[in-house]
Parts: C-alpha cells; structure tokens; sequence
C-alpha cells in the first residue's frame, strides 16, 4: 500500500491480478477467489522490506546512504560519474513547476480574489526586471505579497532566456537555494555537485527568479546575487529582515496596506454579495483596525459567510457541537431581509480584528483536529494525505478545504501553514492544551511512512517542514521517539537531496539520542553529521565528527561501523594533504612521538671528524650563557682601571665556554688515543715511546736498554744550577735542542713565534747502527695549539699529546695572551 498515493483496493476497486475466477453458464461473470498466501511463508515470520538504499554523486565522491548501517563515501570511480547536466526545456520547466505548487484542496473550486490596487507596483516590478534589475520587495505579513508575486511572474514568463524560476526562501540558505536553482533548471538526477561546480553551473543561468519569503539579507543576500549574475531577481521579504548592503544595487518596493475603498471590494468578492450599511460600517471600523491587510478582510469575509448560514439555518453548525453553547441576541433584521431569516449579530471588531477561534469554532471536527495538529508542530500544515490517518478520520482530507476557504492557512513553497496571527489565536483559544500528545502522534506517523518502501525520498523531502517540527517539538521530552524519527526521516532527505533538512535531522537526532543515551544511535548521527561534512568540504568538522562515532562504536564493539568510519575518515586525510594533525591515523589512534637520544652537544658544536664515544671522559656541560646581564651603574674607584663592559663581559664568557668544550675534546681524544697517558711519568718526554721505528737493546757496554736511558735532546729540566744557585728553579738553563748541552741559558725573555732549529752537529758517535744519531728531533719549545675560534671547536685532533696529564683538567686558555708555550710563565704552565 502506497501511504500517499492511493491504489484502486483502497476505494473498493479490486485489481484484475487478484481474481481468477472465469465465466459461469449463464455468461454472468464469476467472481474468483484471491489467491492463497504460502503454507509457511518464513515459518511465520513475514518477510522483511528491503531497506531502501539510494546512490548518487555528489562532486567527486560516490555515496551510498545506506539507512541501515550508515552511508558509504567513496571516490567515484570514472565510469561513475555523470555528464555535464544539460538544462530542462520550458515543458519540463512548467511541469515541475506545477509537481512544486502548494496541493489544491478537494471539494469544488474556491473563487480566485483579484488583485486590487497592485496595478502601480506590477507594471513597475514588471520593468525593472525587464531591465535586468534585481527588486527587493518589502511587506508585512498579510499584505498580498505572494499574490503579487504570482501575477507578475505570469507577466515576466518571456524575458529570460531560461524562463521564470519560482523559489521558496522559507528556512533556506543561501546555498540551499543555489541548489534549487540548478535543479531546477538543469537535469541532473541523483546528482549534487560540489561548490565550485555549482557556481560554475548557476553563473550560466540567465532566468528571472522569484524568490518569496526570503529570510535574510546583507551579506548572504550578496552572495546569492553575485553567483548568479545572469539572473534578476525578485524577492518579498517582511520588514524584520535584514535589509541588503548598499553594494547589492536592489530596488527597493514597499508593499503597504489596501485603501477604505479597496478594503470592501475585497470583502464584497470574499462574501459574494454586496454589503448592507451596517456591513459597510463594520467593514470601515475593521479596515483602520486592520492597516488594510488583505488577509484580515478574507478572513472577514468568511466570518460573514458563516453569519449568512446561520440567519439562514440556525442550526447549520450544530451538527458539529459547536454553535449550541453560543447565545445569539435578537436584532432587528436588515430592510432587505426575508421573514424567514434569522437575526444573528455581527462579529464585534475584536472578533473582526483576530478572527481565528470564532473561524475555528465553526469548522468540522476533522478541520479542528488539523488546526490541532498545526500548532503542535509550530504552525505546520501536514499534507491532506496524512490527516486521514492522524485525525483517524476517513475524510479528513477534506478539511483542508476548510482550512483555505477561512483562510486559516496560507501556502508556503509546496505546502501551507498557519497564517500569519492564527497561531497566537489559536493558542489562546486552548488549542495548545494537548499540543504534546499530537505532536507524538504525528512523530509516529511520520517514522512509519518516511521508512515505507514504497514512499521515494522526494516525497518525504517534500513534507520535511511537518517532519523537522515534529523532531523540534520532541527532542528535550520524547526522545525516544525523537530519535525513531530522525534515524527513519534522515536517509529520505539525504536520497532527496534536500540536504538542509538532512543535516537538521541529525542535529535533532543527536540531541535526543544522547538524552536518550542511546549510544549506538548517536553514533550512526556523528557518523553521518561527518559524511554530510566530507562532501560539503568542511574537513575539520568531518574528522571530529568521524572519531567521535568512531570511539562511541568501539565501546560497542561495532566492528563494521568502525571500519566504515576509518574509510571515511581516510579520505578526510587525503583531502588534507596526508597524515592527519594532531599525530594520529586514519583510525583514530594517536601516533608516538620519534625519541631521539642523543648526549649534549657542546656549546661551540660537535665536530664533523669525532664524536666522543666514552662517557668517562665526558665533562659537565657548562651553564648557558644568560640572554641579558642587568647590571647596577657602579661608581669607579679612584687609581682603579674603567669597569668592564657588558660586550667585554660576554665575550669573555664565550671564550671560556669555548675554551672548556676544547678542553674536553682533548681530553677524549687523549682517553682514546694515547693508551698509556694515564700510567706514564709526567717528566716523560713522549719521543721516548717505543714506536715500530725503533728497537730496544742492551748496549755493548752493558748501561742496560737504550729506552731506558734518557734522550739528550729530551725536554726535561737541566741539574745545573743558574744565577740564583739553585737547581730546580725557573732560572735554570734550558737544554739545547742538539745532543750536547748549552752552556748558557737562553736570554730571550719574549715568546717564540718560531721553534729554535736543531743543531747540525752530529751525535755522539756510537757503535750502535740500527739507531741513527744524527736525525734532529722535533723542538720541545714548539707553541700550543692555537686557542680555537670562538665559533667552531677545532676539526682535528693536535698532534701532540699536552703536557698536562690526563687525569688532570687543562686550564682554559686566554685569547689575550700568546699562542707560544714561550713568554713569561710559559714554564709554570709546562
């Protein structure tokens, strides 16, 4: 059974299908029997519906949504995707147009009202847009606005070469209407393309768009008009919307009220008949009530159209219950009255003024059960096809025939509402008392039809006002219901590509899910509030809203949620660029960071040719230089030298800080070079070591090993004595560099910049020919190494070992002083 569309056996009308009787002897016809169900169909257990899974593109993904177990998103594969959507001709135009109008009510056809006093405003409405100007038409809500709208896009239906485009700005976006503008236009089924598809779509159309109830301005309405500059629009919005920027160039038109003389043609083509002077006054007193809005006059209208059955029935409405309890006063009746008629008073001007619960008062009870109905759901009219079964009333579609005729209700897009006041009224009347009760009754409804197989997506995206009302009047007390609705209304509107109100059915389906604390079912709402995101390009959103149905179904330990979620939430990290930030994978896990150990460099660096490997002879790192020296103004001491200054001071501790990592290098390259260092005697001169050069042998004359035997040439302090008398002081002679000793010390009291040359005498002469006597030895008084560079440590190691000892920690070298080992108190530090 289709809940909407009726088939013939709904009427009594069985199909041909279902009777296999034949014809009797007679020739009557035989009725059949309809055929017999299966013996065991599924051991009794009826066979599940299929669930209704819808595949469409939208840029390039792929998805699948998949009201069961959540949407599938994918790269469309390219045998996939759609061509290049061609536009609808003005057949097709029309015809969806009619399939998108408000449905007619049954019964006979009500009287059109013309159009009175809007002759000014359509011919101007109607020449601007021929020009190409775009019109922001501005009027309270009652004043005509849609009928205006209606006559001048009948005048404007050849201006565009893409005709006239109807839209409804009623709880739109502006990307929302951009959508609707290219589906209306352009052919393209099952298929939403990405945003810069669809401004690239949309700048092509050259149409005249008219656009009412729009609900807002400024800057949104400025990005309407610049996506579509091909376009002239038209749009009727009320005075409490924002108004347009003044970069927008829109005419402004203000729609106001009707005149005195206006206002009783209205009401005399809404009677049918001419009024009478008492009427006629009653009419004026409404008319400066009212502001002359059209609306107020139809409803008044209607009140005397009731007033007429009951002068001419008094009992026309107590069928219904309604009239019984209501006294009537007895009034001289009209010169032009028939004496069969009954006197019935005029409505008072309040009654005039706020008609809506007199109006109401008087309608069938199927008529007052949809009013009901509307202000549980905020003002929403359910389509007249649902209130047969939520009045449970067989013919209650014919209450909204009523309902237009009282002009209670007003179309809105597809669909109609309250109009505008009724609800207050109607709410004040106790029409709310049980406005909980009704707005379950429709949640119900709603979750069974929107999950029937037989209903398409687009019907249910056409009633998505009625649905997001019911979920709205839910979520905070009937959440379990709240939730059944959403998790069946949702995958509808996604199908129907009316994505606003999918995304607005999640929010309310996450709300009352986690009021519920329905974990599973929060869940499936993150995990399509993150698709929705992923295809409208919203990476960010889209990846939080993944991992959060990503670790709400691992505690459930809902495998195959989790593994739709990770592949969706792959995809969001390579729209990203890669890896996801904030160290985690695709699934959701956080990544360890790399550990690097590593010792402390020094503070000049670590050099390119060695790196100490011994912590042994690894030193303390020195304190880090600090960034700034605040120091006092000190007044100088008189006969003192002038106080250092902040540049000398930093300096200086940068040499010593290099100085002390120079002296550390040493020191490991001493450990792991030079083994015997730490055994060996200080007063050793190092070219007593035994090298593979030479060898150790016992002299001839019996003095025992040559390397036991002190070199001539060695550096150690001479015995004899200097001026003082004294041996071992620092006035003692200096042995000569050649094999005999000098015999006067060395006068030079500056530092040597070069060693002293070897003597070119030979050695004593010796017996002993596997070691030569005549090769000079290196000089001991060669300089130190240069001190290094305040920027880079030295590259390389020296050549020669220092000759402190290497348990001993080198004094850091000042740059001020001499590179030499020579000078004054170059023996002290030797």
């Amino acid at each position: 059974m289709d809940p909407m569309n009726r088939g013939p056996e709904e009427y009594g009308h069985d199909g041909i299908d279902d009777f296999d009787g034949g014809i009797d002897d007679d020739g009557s016809a035989r009725p059949g029997r309809p055929p017999r169900d299966s013996l065991t169909p599924d051991f009794g257990q009826p066979a599940p519906a299929l669930a209704r899974t819808v595949r469409l593109v939208s840029g390039d993904f792929l998805l699948t949504v998949n009201p069961v177990d959540g949407s599938e998103i994918e790269p469309c594969p390219p045998g996939e995707r759609p061509a290049r959507p061609g536009k609808r001709s003005a057949a097709d135009r029309a015809e969806l147009r009619r399939a998108s109008m408000p449905p007619v009510p049954p019964g006979p056809a009500l009287p059109r009202l013309p159009l009175l006093e809007r002759q000014e405003e359509r011919e101007r409405l109607v020449r601007l847009l021929a020009r190409g100007r775009s019109v922001r038409l501005t009027g309270p809500a009652g004043s005509g606005r849609t009928a205006l709208l209606n006559a001048v896009a009948d005048d404007c239906a050849d201006l565009a070469p893409d005709g006239v485009v109807r839209l409804s700005g009623y709880r739109r976006t502006p990307g929302e209407l951009l959508h609707d503008l290219f589906a209306a236009v352009h052919e393209a089924p099952l298929h939403r393309p990405e945003r810069a598809q669809l401004l690239e779509h949309v700048h092509e159309i050259g149409a005249v768009v008219v656009l009412d109830d729009l609900e807002f301005g400024g800057a949104a309405l400025d990005e309407l008009l610049d996506a579509t500059p091909e376009c002239a629009f038209l749009v009727a919005t009320t005075p409490d919307v924002a108004a347009p920027s003044a970069d927008s160039h829109l005419e402004e038109v203000f729609l106001g009220g009707l005149g005195r003389g206006g206002g009783l043609e209205l009401l005399e083509r809404a009677v049918g008949r001419v009024l009478d002077d008492e009427e006629a006054n009653w009419a004026g007193d409404l008319w400066f009530e009212s502001e002359g809005l059209p609306l107020r006059f139809v409803q008044a209208g209607a009140l005397l159209r009731q007033r007429d059955q009951l002068r001419a029935d008094p009992h026309a409405f107590e069928e219904h219950g309604y009239y019984v309890d209501i006294p009537v006063t007895p009034v001289d009746a009209p010169f032009d009255s028939g004496a069969d008629e009954h006197d019935v008073p005029l409505p008072s001007l309040a009654d005039g003024a706020a008609p809506a619960a007199l109006l109401a008062s008087r309608l069938s009870p199927s008529a007052r059960a949809t009013l009901k109905f509307a202000v549980a759901l905020g003002g929403e009219l359910p389509h007249q096809a649902h209130l047969p079964a939520l009045v449970g009333d067989t013919h209650a579609d014919a209450a909204l025939a009523e309902l237009v005729g009282c002009a209670l209700v007003t179309p809105v897009g597809a669909h109609y509402r309250l109009a505008a006041g009724v609800r207050t009224q109607l709410e004040a009347a106790g029409y709310a008392e049980e406005a909980a009760e009704y707005a379950l009754g429709a949640a119900q409804h709603y979750a069974w039809w929107s999950g029937h197989p037989s209903v398409t997506p687009e019907r249910v995206a056409a009633e998505a006002d009625a649905v997001q009302a019911a979920l709205a009047a839910l979520v905070a007390t009937e959440s379990g219901a709240a939730v059944l609705l959403a998790r069946t209304a949702a995958p509808a509107f996604a199908g129907g590509l009316d994505w606003g109100a999918w995304e607005r059915a999640l929010r309310s389906g996450q709300e009352a899910a986690r009021n519920a604390g329905e974990v599973a079912e929060e869940a499936y709402f993150h995990h399509e509030l993150g698709i929705l995101a992923l295809c409208g390009g919203q990476l960010d959103r889209a990846r939080a809203e993944l991992e959060a149905s990503i670790g709400l179904r691992g505690a459930l330990a809902d495998k195959r949620g989790m593994i739709s979620g990770r592949r969706a939430l792959a995809l969001v990290a390579d729209r990203s660029g890669g890896a996801l930030p904030g160290g985690r994978t695709a699934a959701g896990e956080e990544v360890p960071d790399a550990r690097y150990e590593e010792s402390a460099s020094p503070p000049g660096g670590i050099p390119a040719t060695f790196t100490p490997s011994a912590a042994a002879f690894a030193l303390p790192t020195p304190p880090p230089e600090p960034e700034t020296l605040v120091t006092g103004k000190a007044t100088p001491v008189s006969g003192a030298g002038p106080a250092p200054s902040r540049r000398s001071i930093i300096s200086g501790t940068r040499r010593n800080l290099v100085a002390a990592g120079a002296g550390a290098l040493l020191v490991a390259v001493l450990g792991t070079v030079v083994t015997l260092g730490a055994t060996s005697d200080n007063n050793d001169p190092p070219n007593d070591k035994v090298t593979t050069e030479q060898s150790a042998k016992e002299d001839r004359d019996e003095g025992g090993l040559t390397a036991d035997e002190p070199r001539k040439d060695s550096t150690s302090r001479s015995d004899t004595p200097g001026e003082d008398g004294i041996a071992g002081t620092s006035d003692d002679p200096t042995p000569s560099a050649s094999d005999e000793p000098s015999d006067t010390p060395s006068k030079s009291a500056k530092p040597s910049d070069t060693p002293s040359k070897p003597s070119d005498k030979p050695t004593k002469p010796t017996d002993k020919p596997t070691k030569p006597t005549d090769k000079p030895t290196k000089p001991t008084d060669k300089p130190d190494p240069p001190t290094t560079p305040p920027t880079t440590p030295p590259t390389t190691p020296p050549t020669t070992p220092p000759t402190t000892p290497p348990d001993e920690e080198s004094p850091p070298t000042s740059p001020d002083n001499s590179n030499s080992a020579s000078g004054p108190g170059a023996e002290d530090r030797i």
